[in-house]
């Protein structure tokens, strides 16, 4: 008995969304019982912005719903019969998911060093290379792919890794890494599908679910934060399918140069993000690692847009840099959705700019 492969997708969806839905309070009573809450900005480092003490352990269930949600899939035979080079690309993503994961737990319990996170991330993301979790190839605008060779490790491991990271650092506003990457994860998965990757696209289908699922308890006012576990694990997790669902399938000669830059179109907002905050940081000889009010979403609130609006311009923006991948994918009415996606960006920029005013008048 097999269902078609798009029922796999949604299955997958719906069990890592019903998983979180049901273990996110369950967890958070556990949560406040033990004490494991972030005070309101006890921590300088930490760019909270919060008025009650938090349960930082939401992550725990985004973790469970989507591994959860995956295991069940296998079990029905979502996976199929994956060539064994595939097979060891699928496994990759998901314990290297697992591993970040555990390594942004160890954190939201016992506070590890900027350095010791960085080093076992690196360890980690060596690791999902060596199962084949890799960047191969880069595209030159308007010219041909070029193979990489001795820097596929590299740029591979700064690619897992960075991915990781940008997501913590955007998780700094109620439900705006939770949202985002839901967002980002449903675009992955229909771009996967197009390129046919089911594998990856289940992947990317269980993300989505456990990260809107999340929503529920995280959207401002939230109840719960995901903590460094959830931020890792989600932000390993779809640089993961970036590499094996689309850079991957870009050797095909069928794929134009551009399906290489697709991962880096999707994931657009968190990228630039990071990249200018670093920047801005070393610009004034500060270390990089240590926290500030640099971020997209401390600026849009200083400019005095509301947090709710704050955090649904990113959504818009995260939407609309993952409709531009959908029209450079060639996939059949990818441009239409770029267009609407650029009306409802515009429509919510202006509703941000218009509250502003009225609040500075």
């Amino acid at each position: 008995m097999s269902m078609p492969t798009e029922l796999y997708h949604l299955v997958a969806f719906i069990i890592a969304l019903v998983v979180v839905w049901w273990s996110t309070p369950i967890i958070n009573e556990f949560g406040q019982r033990k004490g494991l809450v972030d005070k309101p900005n006890q921590d300088p480092d930490k760019d909270t912005m919060h008025e009650r003490p938090m349960v930082r352990l939401g992550g725990v269930s985004i973790f469970a719903g989507t591994v959860i949600a995956l295991i069940l899939v296998w079990i029905l035979g979502g996976f199929g019969w994956l060539p064994p080079n595939k097979e060891w690309e699928i496994w990759g993503v998901t314990m290297g998911g697992v591993a970040f994961f555990l390594i942004g737990l160890t954190d939201d319990l016992y506070n590890l060093s900027p350095m010791t996170r960085l080093i076992l991330q690196t360890v980690v993301a060596s690791a999902a290379w060596g199962v084949g979790v890799r960047i191969e190839f880069l595209s030159v605008p308007f010219g041909n792919l070029i193979q990489i060779g001795l820097l596929s490790l590299p740029i591979t491991v700064i690619w897992l890794v960075g991915m990781a990271n940008a997501i913590n650092w955007i998780d700094g506003l109620d439900g705006l890494a939770a949202g985002g990457c839901g967002i980002s994860a449903v675009v992955m998965m229909v771009l996967a599908l197009f390129m046919e990757q089911p594998a990856a696209a289940l992947i990317a289908a269980a993300l989505a679910g456990a990260a809107l699922g999340f929503l529920r308890y995280n959207f401002n006012p939230a109840t719960i934060f995901m903590g460094d576990g959830g931020a890792y694990f989600m932000g390993f997790t779809l640089a993961g399918v970036g590499v094996i669902g689309l850079v991957k399938v870009a050797t095909m000669a069928t794929v134009a140069v551009t399906a290489v830059l697709l991962p880096f179109v999707v994931l657009a907002v968190p990228i630039l993000d990071m990249s200018v905050v670093i920047i801005s940081r070393i610009a004034q000889g500060k270390s990089p690692f240590i926290g500030d009010n640099r971020h997209l979403h401390h600026r849009l609130i200083q400019a005095g847009i509301s947090h709710r609006l704050t955090v649904l311009f990113i959504y818009a923006l995260t939407l609309w840099v993952g409709s531009l991948a959908l029209g450079l994918s060639n996939i059949p009415s990818g441009w239409g959705f770029a267009i609407a996606a650029t009306f409802l960006l515009g429509y919510v920029g202006w509703q941000a700019w218009h509250k502003r005013r009225e609040i500075h008048d």
